[in-house]
């Protein structure tokens, strides 16, 4: 198939390439190349052009011939400060917009869209008394305290994490996380408008080689692992007891070509979304671990209490359905992946 592939530059879109050009499909590679995912005035990489999503004349033109929009580019990160908002709005929203307008006027009616487990919010959560609960909002002065845990609405007592689900309600936090919502939103009314089919990929804490280096919009594996060449042990914050998934890029990227192969048979009116996660949850403390043994130091990361107070506790996927009916199945675990990853080249960014 012909694979318009954005954010082909990228940390995640460049393994998406190859895993693509490996099963034999013929990709259309493109990438604006904002500075906070590379350096300034960067060189596009062979076989990628320069192109704007936001730039309905070059994506309608960069739409001929193809068969299935692969779409990865984006502004990625927490929202450092409320002054990011209009970012991720032109990026990630206007610039999702744009691109399902122009599949549309072209007849291309097949999607696979980079999602993120921002989406979910808090996580999901259990009371040893009362079962399933919603969290609470953790208060400042128990942050303070250093009680980290998320507390039960109806007892106060701490709350286990389970894994969610695909059919977990969408509770932004962060104006990333409100990007990614609406990506999502706008890829199920022009499914249903067209009629098309939509693949939304909701990533979990994606890492590997060719991860950004230390910036603020890089994820946590990257500041550790920028910690560590500067000869500091990592700093983890609240406890270390936050869980998380780490899911390699290179399972991401097989992740992507299968999504793309299953878009294409998918009736039209059709949206789904997918956990793309390890399935082996791990602790940021651990994470930490990880990466100092990786790198061959045996100084202990330092557990800081420190926290910042809109940080999701626990955020933990289940990998069920995308194992069922998209047929994946992560192969890197954390323990060997976060090891290697201690010594695998970053890409340098141009600092913000």
């Amino acid at each position: 198939m012909r694979v318009l592939l954005t954010g082909a530059a990228g940390f995640i879109g460049a393994a998406v390439r190859a895993a693509l050009r490996e099963r034999g499909h013929d990709v259309v590679a493109v990438d604006a190349l904002i500075p906070q995912a590379h350096q300034e005035d960067a060189a596009a990489p062979p076989g990628v052009h320069r192109l704007d999503v936001r730039d309905a004349p070059a994506v309608r033109a960069a739409l001929d011939g193809v068969d299935v929009v692969c779409h990865q580019a984006a502004m990625v990160g927490a929202g450092v400060t409320p002054a990011d908002l209009p970012l991720y709005a032109a990026h990630n929203d206007l610039g999702t917009a744009v691109v399902l307008a122009a599949m549309a006027e072209r007849g291309v009616d097949r999607i696979v869209l980079a999602s993120s487990m921002v989406v979910y919010g808090d996580g999901r959560y259990r009371c040893g008394q009362h079962g399933t609960q919603p969290p609470t909002t953790r208060q400042l002065a128990d942050l303070t305290a250093g009680r980290f845990d998320v507390g039960c609405p109806l007892c106060s007592a701490p709350m286990d994490w389970q894994l969610v689900d695909e059919h977990a309600a969408l509770q932004p936090r962060s104006s990333y996380a409100a990007s990614k919502v609406a990506q999502e939103h706008f890829a199920v009314a022009w499914a249903r408008q067209l009629p098309g089919a939509a693949v939304a990929l909701r990533y979990h804490n994606v890492y590997g080689p060719g991860m950004p280096q230390d910036t603020p919009y890089s994820g946590v594996a990257a500041v550790f692992r920028s910690a560590l060449e500067r000869g500091e042990p990592p700093r983890v914050f609240e406890d270390g007891g936050q869980m998380r998934d780490f899911v390699h890029v290179s399972d991401v990227a097989a992740a992507n070509v299968l999504a793309v192969e299953q878009v294409a048979g998918l009736p039209g009116d059709t949206f789904v979304a997918y956990n793309i996660c390890s399935g082996q949850p791990v602790s940021i403390v651990d994470v930490a671990r990880h990466l100092t043994t990786g790198a061959g130091r045996d100084d202990a990361p330092v557990v800081s209490g420190e926290f910042r107070a809109g940080d999701v506790r626990h955020i933990v996927a289940s990998p069920e359905l995308a194992r069922a009916e998209l047929g994946f199945t992560a192969r890197v675990s954390p323990a060997t992946g976060l090891a290697e990853f201690a010594t695998a080249p970053l890409r340098p960014v141009t600092k913000r």
